[in-house]
């Protein structure tokens, strides 16, 4: 992780502090469930939470402590022992490390998610404004990046909110799959640690009990969960290339806001470039380089091994901070779009009415003619227009082959014809009542 692209609210997750503090309330309030099943006694969990509760831990002591032992929670032990005293040895009594690190990791991970999803939320809140202000905004749909048939920039929009709720559907279930708690001891059998421990800190963390640990947390989890950032980051790259592609000069239909003040080039002052969109989809690609080793960390050795550890001090707060931000640079992007409807309708424009190609085809079949000879009609004639030829219309008009009246064909030229579901696709992604108040 980089300041660059970091909130503060996301990069405090992970600082170590924050995973100290959790560290210690894991440990202490497995020392007050112990204490209530008679393992330790009473006073000495009351007093670690009294002398630990409000305690700034020093990180560079424990570094040191680390270098010594070679061990990062017997050295944040050892620290905890400084600064509550002769109570901190009844800390960890039958736990292991992974027991403290993984449920620790699964609070950060659930913290981290709570943001990634209130970030989607204010993505939605964007997508769905733009989409109701240009719901009836006509624009040319592209396949294979060439002009196809009209729509409207709303129903693009809107096809993108419809991504993004199902994000946050994703991101929901990515944390209810990742809140789970260890503490089971050396190997996972409980055999110096009661079961009821592990529920009480579980409870007490926000965790559900993880069924069976081995001593860690199964890794099939954290692949899904570092697999569903991976989907969100491309549903950000799907939404930034369009943009990008909108912006090009050639085109310019849409376009990032341009700050005054603002320099597009140090070479060019005239460039306005789509910085930000080609950013996200550099990030994009950063954020899903973490779903290979999430993957690969699931193939553990027996009960055991540490491989996973490096590659989760790295993905786990590099991935969530870049995607926090990420989000978060999205839904300014979208909010702040600038939208020319009026080059739009040049474009759409641009070959002359060849988007109504398939009205034509349709209309030929309906009055008789075999469908081969009517896409060969109507295909003649669009392919002359290819080459500059002449219009779409006037050609078509002149073709002995078109069994169709100027009447009739400058109706299947009416873009109205391409929308009258518009209001049907935005009732199915923003509701009924949404569209209702729309209409008030």
């Amino acid at each position: 992780m980089i300041p660059r692209y970091a909130r503060p609210e996301a990069a405090k997750i992970w600082d170590a502090q924050t995973r100290f503090k959790i560290m210690f309330e894991i440990e202490a309030h497995a020392a007050d469930k112990m204490a209530e099943l008679g393992v330790i006694p009473k006073l000495a969990a009351q007093t670690i939470w009294e002398k630990g509760r409000d305690v700034v831990f020093d990180v560079e002591r424990i570094d040191e402590i680390e270098r010594e032992v070679k061990h990062d929670v017997i050295a944040f032990l050892t620290h905890v022992t400084e600064l509550v005293g002769p109570e901190a040895r009844f800390l960890h009594q039958g736990m292991t490390s992974s027991d403290v690190n993984d449920t620790a990791l699964a609070v950060q991970l659930c913290r981290a998610t709570d943001l990634l999803i209130e970030d989607v939320d204010l993505v939605l809140a964007a997508l769905k404004k733009r989409a109701f202000e240009h719901r009836l905004t006509p624009t040319v749909g592209r396949s294979h990046g060439i002009h196809a048939e009209p729509t409207t920039f709303g129903l693009k929009l809107a096809g993108h909110y419809a991504e993004f709720q199902r994000a946050k559907e994703r991101l929901a279930m990515a944390r209810f799959e990742i809140a789970t708690c260890a503490i089971s001891g050396a190997v996972g059998t409980f055999a110096n640690v009661a079961p009821e421990v592990e529920a009480y800190v579980a409870e007490k963390m926000g965790l559900a009990v993880e069924p069976v640990s081995t001593q860690v947390i199964p890794r099939d989890r954290h692949a899904a969960y570092f697999a569903t950032l991976g989907v969100v980051a491309s549903s950000i790259e799907r939404l930034a290339v369009e943009i990008r592609h909108l912006q090009r000069t050639e085109v310019l239909e849409a376009e990032e806001y341009f700050d005054k003040g603002q320099k597009g080039s140090s070479a060019m002052p005239h460039k306005k470039n789509p910085i930000l969109t080609e950013n996200l989809t550099g990030l994009a690609r950063l954020i899903r380089s973490a779903v290979t080793p999430a993957m690969e960390n699931v193939a553990l050795w027996h009960e055991r091994d540490i491989s996973h550890s490096s590659v989760e001090r790295a993905i786990a707060p590099d991935t969530t901070i870049h995607l926090d931000f990420a989000l978060r640079r999205l839904a300014g992007v979208v909010d702040k779009l600038m939208i020319y409807p009026e080059n739009m309708a040049k474009n759409l424009d641009r070959l002359g009415g060849l988007v109504h190609s398939q009205r034509v085809l349709l209309a030929l079949t309906q009055k008789g003619v075999a469908r081969e000879v009517a896409y060969s009609a109507v295909q003649r004639n669009a392919m002359k227009v290819w080459r500059g030829e002449g219009k779409f219309l006037d050609l078509l008009l002149a073709d002995g082959d078109v069994t169709l009246t100027k009447a009739e064909l400058e109706e299947l030229f009416d873009l109205a014809y391409h929308f009258k579901a518009v209001d049907t696709v935005f009732a199915r992604v923003f509701g009924v009542e949404a569209m209702a108040k729309a209409a008030e």
